[in-house]
């Protein structure tokens, strides 16, 4: 999606009335003539003064000096003008500079000189984050370069209101609202030049213990670290710098020795992955691939895209794809896990879900997408629309239908996601921590249950430390991480100024949509299968004539209308069975 769309992805904003030059808006001009009123500073009979004068000058200083005094005073004003205007560029480069050194996001650019925040040597490449461990070396992805231009300076999609979603009889369930998006090249210039403020915590560090060894009693598994209930508490602590939990705690690097153990050539290739990183994962076979769509070359150049697979959803998806040299499917670079963590496919699945900024280490954003949703929005726009518009770091959508997490606990034991004793461990264990039924008390906060499956984040030092601190809780008690992401996130937002962005779920069906799971479609199949074709349309058949009867007269036939005895008339064709006498006449009812 290349351009400014408005609608489910294929409508648009529509014509802008005034034109649009250099991002202003111009005046419409009227078509009416007025007449021009004599100036107001010239006395009355002036003309006929400087008709008097000019010949007089003329007659005593010559036409050659007059025009050579013209000249000399017209290069004077001439000189003058191009001052001014130098002093208003200096005034106007230096208010923009400090504008950018004054604030976290960068949202409007309104000079020709700024380079854009992907070309070499701007702050993109050369920031060095030692919160976040953001390097500035090179990228294996090409520079982005675009054209600067002038954006415009209100925001096009300011004031575009979110209709409703159309209430349809015929179809229920959740569906797409439209969103406004700008056009690809314009939400790559409002990325941020520089990354946001992470309030109080600044350093963040991760607990390494290479001869970590199993302790049930604090409940997790080794991946995680066993991390006790004080250190858990303590987690929720916030510090200027802290050292948590966070995965990978048996290897000096993630991805090498920890468990989720990945190839060398792989972990390098990720190493290069700076800006933008799309992410996803499919383990035991659970989904089928998609691929994105809509993605423009701007992306294709300078955003990675990422599919976390195990060894067995690799077999199987190679009967079906072709991987290339480069370890590609499409878009996505296939990377294949071994030595997993954990026995359910679903807990595997989180790992790189609130784990990616530990396995992309220099990237920026990252967009999350579970390896059953469909991406259809460039990666730029979501982005723009979520994150970098809204001033955020952190956004993922709401549920459609639940709110409450009390409901979502018994809705997950009615669908048996897990196994009902553990759901209502993890409940109680959060009620005695203070965990309430959702009500309006708890606003401006809007639900506290996630529709987890995407997740759009910036990689900054609190973002880290809210998906570190979830990760351990889906460690310790369930893998649906629905039921802490409440939990988290109210523990963190009582010590720091910062929250997580919830939008509508019909907004986030915009940019993705949603297939089954790869068991639920071969299910499917297999009932289609088995089923029997329908039986064949049996057609009444015209009686034959009975034998004679002895005694008994044969009624006389009666003579019909000539329009009713021609050939093939709707009256002597054969009537097709009904379904109950066709039951009947089988012999299945």
């Amino acid at each position: 999606m290349t351009g400014g769309s408005l609608g489910l992805r294929t409508g648009s904003y529509g014509s802008l009335q005034p034109q649009l030059q250099n991002g202003v808006a111009l005046p419409i001009q009227s078509t009416s003539v007025s007449a021009r009123k004599p100036p107001k500073m010239l006395p009355l009979g002036s003309r006929e003064k400087e008709k008097i004068i000019l010949p007089w000058i003329c007659k005593f200083c010559g036409k050659r000096k007059v025009g050579m005094l013209l000249l000399l005073i017209a290069s004077v004003a001439v000189f003058l003008s191009f001052i001014s205007v130098l002093n208003k560029d200096d005034d106007a480069s230096s208010g923009l500079e400090t504008n950018l050194f004054s604030s976290d996001n960068v949202w409007t650019i309104t000079n020709h000189d700024i380079k854009s925040p992907y070309t070499l040597g701007s702050p993109l490449a050369s920031v060095n984050n030692d919160m976040d461990n953001i390097s500035s070396s090179g990228s294996q992805f090409p520079v982005p370069m675009f054209s600067p231009s002038i954006l415009p300076v209100r925001h096009p999609c300011e004031n575009i209101s979110l209709y409703p979603v159309q209430i349809d009889r015929k179809r229920t369930g959740p569906r797409p609202c439209p969103v406004c998006y700008v056009p690809v090249e314009q939400a790559a210039f409002y990325m941020p030049a520089f990354p946001s403020k992470s309030p109080i915590l600044k350093n963040l560090t991760y607990v390494v213990e290479e001869n970590s060894f199993s302790n049930e009693s604090s409940g997790g598994f080794i991946f995680g670290g066993h991390p006790s209930l004080s250190q858990r508490n303590d987690s929720f602590d916030i510090k200027e710098s802290m050292t948590v939990h966070c995965g990978f705690v048996g290897g000096k690097k993630p991805g090498q020795g920890t468990g989720f153990d990945i190839d060398d050539d792989d972990l390098l290739e990720m190493d290069k992955c700076h800006g933008v990183v799309v992410a996803s994962a499919i383990f035991g076979k659970y989904d089928v691939m998609q691929q994105p769509k809509n993605i423009s070359e701007v992306s294709k150049r300078s955003v990675c895209f990422y599919m976390f697979l195990d060894e067995e959803t690799e077999a199987y998806i190679k009967n079906f794809s072709s991987v290339d040299s480069t370890k590609r499917v499409g878009l996505w670079r296939i990377v294949v896990v071994r030595n997993l963590p954990y026995e359910d496919a679903r807990r595997n699945g989180k790992v790189p879900k609130l784990l990616l900024h530990r396995l992309f280490p220099n990237a920026r954003f990252s967009l999350w997408v579970d390896g059953k949703l469909e991406l259809v929005v460039d990666p730029y726009q979501v982005l723009e629309r979520f994150l970098w518009r809204r001033n955020a770091s952190f956004a993922i959508s709401r549920h459609y239908k639940r709110f409450d997490v009390f409901e979502e606990a018994e809705a997950n034991k009615a669908a048996g996601k897990y196994d009902n004793a553990s759901i209502d461990y993890q409940i109680e264990f959060y009620k005695r921590e203070g965990l309430t039924r959702y009500s309006e008390l708890k606003l401006p906060i809007t639900s506290d249950v996630p529709e987890g499956c995407v997740i759009i984040r910036e990689h900054i030092p609190i973002t880290n430390l809210f998906t570190c601190i979830w990760f351990n809780e889906v460690d310790r008690f369930t893998s649906r991480d629905q039921l802490s992401f409440s939990t988290v996130r109210d523990k963190i937002m009582l010590k720091v100024n910062w929250t997580v962005d919830m939008f509508m779920d019909c907004e986030r069906r915009n940019f993705v949509i949603q297939a089954y799971h790869r068991d639920l479609l071969e299910q499917r199949k297999a009932l289609a299968a088995l089923r029997q074709p329908p039986p064949l349309m049996l057609m009444k058949e015209s009686p034959s004539k009975p034998a004679p009867q002895i005694g008994v007269p044969r009624s006389p036939l009666k003579k019909l209308p000539v329009k009713h005895r021609k050939s093939g008339s709707r009256r002597h064709r054969p009537k097709a069975v009904n379904s109950k006498d066709q039951l009947n006449i089988t012999g299945l009812s």
